[in-house]
């Protein structure tokens, strides 16, 4: 972790005692109500200082603990435009894309912090990151991209709907 996120940690944890220290190391850990908790704790502090990019990371970890992805991916987004040097928010940014298996977008903001990487460790992680990426787009896993308007499905579908009323009204 970066010093700066150490510190903010431990001066949130002194301030709200009740925080377990790393809920997202082991996610069977904290019960679903000390995650809760947690939650509303990081999103208080988060109002008290929306210039943190270190709580948005933490927070987006917090919401990907607990199965809320749009969540997680709107605070690790708000982290990396908070601070685009960011190491932290890159990577758990990259990695959110990742385990969605948007594999494009992984890899780009996980190319973000091997740039971003202050020391080898965090250089091994982002690169162990890149590694795995890669292999699944080797692999032939589905990318998904989510970039194509849905007009014209929905339209289509919608027709669908419209002349199955019209036939099954027609019919009786």
């Amino acid at each position: 972790m970066s010093a700066e996120l150490v510190k903010t940690s431990v001066k949130l944890q002194t301030h709200l005692p009740s925080i377990p220290p790393v809920p997202w190391r082991d996610p069977q850990s904290a019960s679903p109500e000390e995650l809760h908790g947690y939650i509303q704790k990081l999103e208080q502090a988060c109002l008290a200082q929306p210039q943190s990019a270190d709580l948005r990371t933490c927070l987006g970890m917090a919401y990907a603990v607990n199965y809320n992805v749009y969540k997680s991916m709107d605070a690790l987004q708000a982290a990396t435009e908070l601070d685009p040097t960011h190491f932290w928010a890159q990577l758990k940014f990259g990695e959110l894309q990742y385990r969605l298996r948007a594999l494009n977008l992984a890899e780009k903001e996980t190319l973000k912090a091997v740039g971003l990487a202050q020391n080898s460790w965090q250089l091994s992680l982002a690169r162990k990151q890149l590694q795995e990426i890669r292999a699944l787009n080797r692999a032939s896993t589905r990318n998904v991209t989510l970039d194509k308007p849905l007009t014209v499905p929905a339209l289509v579908l919608s027709g669908m709907l419209m002349l199955m009323f019209a036939v099954m009204t027609w019919i009786h």
